[in-house]
């Protein structure tokens, strides 16, 4: 393997025989570094941080920090970062609260320079993040999902799949999937065409996609009765069953505070 002199690296470290570690770098305990994953250089892992393969991580970046939780405790908790990752300058990602709890970053992610993640966050994979955004606690992001620069995205909320957060936004509900929200507080604008073609979805489900999100943002219902009308009214689809599932687990509207258990209602 190759490690530069100038690195720290732990006892305990399990490093991959073909891993690139660069100079500056510090590698703490319990930590696992995956086959062809290039650490940069002045990269700090602090603890319990399992890195997959081929991933490149750039100077600046701190992984597997204690949550910024203050039900906190010393607890053993992981970070899990797949395969394939891209993490620029200074991203800050933080291992999980509570007992055997975790952190998941999934497969071919693009972090930004300056982004943040925090504790028991879930991303999918093929997610992007742009500079300086900020994900609180217990966020899930699914996949292929794009945040735009300095969006701040509130505890325990939804980002559905093929979601586009615009730039400067403000996310304090869930952001159902296939949807462009932007905003402070941001609001669905509609669907997420860009994405929807790059996916090679069909047009006719484009189409269907839209016409559903009409009925649930242009019409007067609330979402009860616009997912009867859209189950009645648009064809069935794989993207369409993905974003009515979505709907049924959305509590109090489209909140995500109203998922904080100490009762943060938006």
């Amino acid at each position: 393997m190759a490690i530069h002199p100038t690195a720290v690296v732990h006892p305990s470290a399990e490093i991959s025989p073909d891993a690139e570690i660069g100079p500056f770098c510090f590698i703490g305990p319990k930590t696992k570094i995956g086959p062809g994953t290039q650490l940069i250089s002045h990269v700090t892992i602090l603890s319990n941080c399992v890195l997959g393969a081929d991933s490149v991580i750039h100077p600046g970046a701190v992984l597997g920090g204690q949550p910024q939780d203050r039900k906190y405790s010393g607890e053993d908790t992981l970070l899990i970062i797949g395969d394939r990752s891209h993490i620029r300058e200074f991203v800050t990602i933080h291992r999980a609260t509570g007992p055997d709890e975790q952190t998941i970053i999934g497969d071919d992610n693009l972090l930004m320079a300056y982004c943040h993640i925090g504790h028991n966050c879930k991303v999918g994979h093929r997610v992007m993040i742009a500079n300086n955004s900020g994900v609180s606690g217990h966020v899930i992001i699914g996949d292929d999902a794009n945040i735009g620069g300095f969006v701040g995205v509130h505890q325990y909320v939804r980002v559905g799949r093929l979601a586009m957060l615009g730039g400067y936004s403000k996310v304090v509900r869930d952001v159902p999937p296939f949807s462009l929200v932007d905003g402070r507080p941001a609001v669905v604008r509609g669907t997420n065409v860009t994405g929807l073609k790059r996916q090679q979805i069909s047009p006719q489900v484009r189409e269907d996609l839209k016409q559903a999100f009409k009925i649930l943002y242009r019409s007067r219902l609330n979402v009860s009765q616009a997912v009867a009308r859209i189950e009645v009214e648009i064809p069935p689809s794989p993207e369409l069953e993905d974003l009515l599932e979505f709907l049924a687990d959305v509590r109090k509207g489209y909140g995500g505070r109203a998922r904080d258990p100490r009762g943060e209602a938006a």
